[in-house]
């Protein structure tokens, strides 16, 4: 018997790139997969900072680590990196323009975690007990 042809196969709605993974989308989870790399951003939002500053406000990140992770956001042109001559020659970090711009999608997500997904050591991170 044979099988009935879709009379509307241009009808159909589906995203051209819903089968395959985009780039961009794969290029965007790389950049968050990198340990602090989100934290550093959402902490430059708060306006641009020296070294110690950033360390302050990121808790528990190394000054390597530190250095490593804002060459290399630096270097993809979301962060910018600026010297003044003078007393303090300290490099202050702040964000690029597109640096700004990814706080938009950084901030929705900050706010879905908020909603969805539980805290450190709350009873919905704990595994579910059965009582006989």
């Amino acid at each position: 018997m044979p099988t009935p042809q879709d009379p509307h196969p241009a009808d159909r709605t589906e995203h051209p790139r819903s089968a395959d993974t985009s780039p961009a989308i794969t290029r965007a989870f790389a950049l968050l997969s990198n340990d602090w790399n989100g934290l550093i951003l959402m902490a430059l939002a708060k306006g641009p900072a020296d070294s110690a500053q950033m360390r302050e406000r990121v808790p528990g990140i190394s000054s390597r680590m530190l250095t490593q992770r804002l060459q290399e956001l630096t270097a993809i042109d979301l962060v910018t990196r600026d010297v003044r001559p003078g007393l303090s020659s300290r490099p202050r970090y702040a964000l690029s323009p597109h640096g700004n711009a990814f706080l938009v999608p950084l901030a929705v997500l900050f706010l879905w975690a908020e909603d969805h997904l539980p805290a450190s050591g709350s009873p919905a991170d704990r595994p579910a007990t059965t009582d006989p």
